[in-house]
C-alpha cells in the first residue's frame, strides 16, 4: 500500500510512517502548491493514498468524479504532529480497509464511504 500524503499532512507523521517502511510521498516536498486535482491525478497515476487534512476531496471525488485509490482525511482539529503517523497504523492493524474508500477519522469514530 502506497500513500501520497498532502501539503497539510505533518511532516513529523511522514517521517514516522517512512521510517517504519511505509512507501509514502509528500505533496510539499515533490510538487509544493499543486490543486487538489492535481494531487489527486498524481494519487491516480502512482496508485496512492491520499492522506489529507483537507475535506475538498470528498467533492471531487462524489460531485466530480475522480478515482483516487483512496483518501484518508483526519478530520481532527486538536491533534499532535505524530498522531496521524500512529493512526495510520493502527487502522492497517485493525484491518480497515482504505483502499477505494473514503476514510473519515474523527475523534470518537471513523466513517468510510466506498469510492468505486
Amino acid at each position: 500500500m502506497k500513500f501520497l500524503a498532502d501539503e497539510n499532512f505533518p511532516f513529523t507523521a511522514f517521517r514516522i510512517l517512512h521510517e517504519s517502511g511505509y512507501d509514502i510521498k509528500h505533496i510539499a516536498l515533490e510538487m509544493p502548491s499543486i490543486t487538489d486535482a492535481d494531487v489527486t491525478n498524481l494519487a491516480i497515476s502512482e496508485n496512492r493514498i491520499i492522506l489529507t487534512f483537507d475535506g475538498d476531496y470528498g467533492t471531487l471525488i462524489f460531485k466530480f468524479g475522480y478515482r483516487p485509490p483512496g483518501v484518508v482525511y483526519f478530520q481532527l482539529p486538536n491533534i499532535t504532529p505524530d498522531e496521524p503517523a500512529y493512526i495510520i497504523m493502527n487502522l492497517l492493524n485493525e484491518a480497515h480497509q482504505l483502499e477505494a474508500m473514503y476514510t473519515v477519522v474523527e475523534n470518537d469514530k471513523i466513517r468510510q464511504r466506498r469510492i468505486y
